[in-house]
C-alpha cells in the first residue's frame, strides 16, 4: 500500500479586490491554516537576485524550497529553468508547464524506476554525484535508447565560511572527490548513452554575508579551472550552485550583495575564458532566495491559558505544518516571529468570538504550541506576544520557502494547510494536498 498526494480544490476563498501600495502584503479571507504565497513578490525577489549574478549567466529555480507549481511556473516563465530531485519534484515542474528540456534532474541517490520515469517525460540533462552515477545513468539511457548529458557534481576539499549548512568539504553523499576526478577522469566522462556536458559545484547554503558567499564560489571557480583542464573533454555548463540566504520564519530583508556580481566577474574571465560567449555557460541555483519572502502562514488561536505561572496559547498550526524537524529537535528549534498578519506585533487583540470567558489574556512572552497530541509541538518556550484570545488571527512571516514541504504533513493526520496563490492582494488559487492510500501495485 502506498500514500499518493493530489490538490484539492478550496471554495473558503473569496477575492480581495488590488488594494494601493500598504506597508505589509495584504491578508485574504481564508480558512486557516493557511500558507499565502504572494507572487508580485517572488518577482520583485527574482528581480533582486538576478542583478547581483554576473551576466551572462543562467539561474536555475530549485523546487526543494517550494513545490508549488505557481510559484513554479511564474520563476519559469521569468527565464528560470527548473532543478528536481526526485518524482515529485519533476511531476510538479511538468505540472507547471517547464518542458523537459528545461528541467535539470539531481540527487545523491536515484533508483532506477526514477530515471526510467524521467527519461519516458522528455528530460536529457542530469547531475550525477558518483562513477557508479554515470553508469546506472548511461544504462539508463541505453535501455531507452536515447542519448543524454550530465553534469558532474564534484565535492572539493576546504570549507566555507558563513555557511548555514555545509553541503562538501566533508564525507557526503553530494559529489564525487574533485581529487579523484582529477587522478581519474576517464571515470567520469560517460559512455555511449550519457555524456559529460559539465560541473556541478554546490558547496554552501544559506550565507547571508556578501564576502563568504563570494568566498564560496571562488573556491567552486577555482575547483572548475582545476577539473576543466584535468577532464579534457568540452564542457558546456559550470553550474556554480547557490549559497543566497534569505530569513526563515523572521521578519527580516532579503540580504544584499551589491558587489558580487563585478567580484565574480573578473575571477571568470581569468578562469574560464570565453564564459561572457557561454563557452561555458556558468549557472546559478537558488531556492530560499527566489521565495522565502513570498509567503507567509495564517494560523488562528485556538485556546490562550495560564499553566504553572506561564501563558500558553495554542494555535491551529504547528509542527505538522512548519519546521517539523525543528520540533522533532533534529535542528536547532524554530523560534519563529508570530506576529499580527500585517507584522504590527502590538495591534490591539480580542477578536475572537467564543463569548466573554475567551477574552484576550495580557500581553508577555509565551509558549507557543501547536494542536498536536505531543509536547514535542512546540513552535517557542517564551516569546513576545500581543495579547490574543481564541479566534485571533496571527501569522508567521517569510515562509514561502522551506514551510509546509519541509514539514511533518502526515504526522497526526490533520488536514494539510490551505495553499493561497495571490498576486498583489488578488486571490489566483486555493487548494489543498490531500492523502490518499491506494494500492502498492498502482
Amino acid at each position: 500500500m502506498t500514500d499518493t498526494a493530489s490538490r484539492t480544490d478550496s471554495t473558503t476563498v473569496a477575492p480581495v479586490p488590488r488594494q494601493s501600495a500598504a506597508p505589509a502584503p495584504s491578508v485574504p479571507p481564508v480558512a486557516t491554516p493557511a500558507y499565502v504565497y504572494d507572487m508580485a513578490t517572488v518577482r520583485s525577489a527574482h528581480a533582486r537576485l538576478r542583478s547581483w549574478l554576473p551576466e551572462p549567466s543562467e539561474l536555475y529555480y530549485s523546487l526543494k524550497a517550494n513545490p508549488h507549481p505557481d510559484v513554479v511556473s511564474a520563476l519559469y516563465d521569468l527565464g528560470c529553468r527548473a532543478e528536481v530531485s526526485s518524482p515529485g519534484e519533476l511531476a510538479a515542474a511538468l505540472e507547471a508547464r517547464v518542458p523537459a528540456h528545461d528541467i535539470l534532474y539531481t540527487g545523491p541517490g536515484k533508483r532506477d524506476e526514477d530515471l526510467d520515469e524521467a527519461l519516458k517525460a522528455g528530460v536529457r540533462e542530469f547531475a550525477v554525484d558518483s562513477e557508479h552515477g554515470v553508469g546506472q545513468l548511461d544504462r539508463a539511457a541505453a535501455r531507452h535508447d536515447a542519448h543524454v548529458t550530465y553534469l558532474l557534481r564534484v565535492n572539493p576539499g576546504g570549507g566555507s565560511r558563513g555557511a548555514g549548512l555545509r553541503m562538501t568539504g566533508d564525507p557526503s553523499a553530494f559529489g564525487a572527490d574533485a581529487e579523484d576526478i582529477a587522478a581519474h577522469p576517464e571515470r567520469y566522462t560517460g559512455g555511449e548513452n550519457a555524456r559529460i556536458a559539465g560541473l556541478h559545484l554546490y558547496l554552501a547554503t544559506n550565507i547571508a554575508d556578501e564576502q563568504a558567499l563570494g568566498d564560496s564560489f571562488s573556491e567552486a571557480i577555482a575547483v572548475a579551472r582545476t577539473l576543466r583542464e584535468a577532464l579534457g573533454v568540452p564542457l558546456r555548463t559550470i553550474d556554480l550552485g547557490g549559497g543566497f540566504g534569505a530569513p526563515y520564519a523572521r521578519a527580516g530583508e532579503l540580504p544584499a550583495y551589491p558587489g558580487l556580481a563585478e567580484r565574480l566577474a573578473g575571477e571568470l574571465d581569468e578562469a574560464l575564458p570565453g564564459w561572457r560567449r557561454n563557452e561555458p555557460t556558468v549557472a546559478f541555483e537558488s531556492g530560499r532566495y527566489l521565495t522565502a519572502t513570498c509567503g507567509q502562514l495564517l494560523t488562528r488561536v485556538l485556546d490562550v491559558k495560564n499553566s504553572h505561572g506561564q501563558r500558553v496559547v495554542v494555535l491551529d498550526a504547528g509542527i505538522n505544518h512548519l519546521g517539523g524537524m525543528a520540533g522533532l529537535r533534529r535542528v536547532p528549534p524554530l523560534h519563529p516571529d508570530v506576529v499580527r498578519p500585517d507584522g504590527n506585533p502590538a495591534e490591539p487583540a480580542g477578536t475572537g468570538t467564543d463569548g466573554p470567558d475567551d477574552a484576550a489574556e495580557a500581553p508577555g512572552p509565551a509558549m507557543i504550541c501547536g494542536p498536536l497530541c505531543t509536547p514535542l509541538d512546540t513552535w517557542a518556550r517564551s516569546h513576545p506576544l500581543p495579547a490574543v484570545a481564541p479566534g485571533d488571527l496571527l501569522a508567521v512571516p517569510n515562509t514561502g520557502a522551506y514551510g509546509l514541504h519541509a514539514s511533518l504533513v502526515l504526522f497526526l493526520g490533520h488536514p494539510a494547510p490551505l495553499e493561497v496563490v495571490t498576486d498583489g492582494g488578488r486571490v489566483l488559487r486555493s487548494d489543498r494536498l490531500t492523502f490518499v492510500r491506494r494500492d502498492g501495485a498502482a
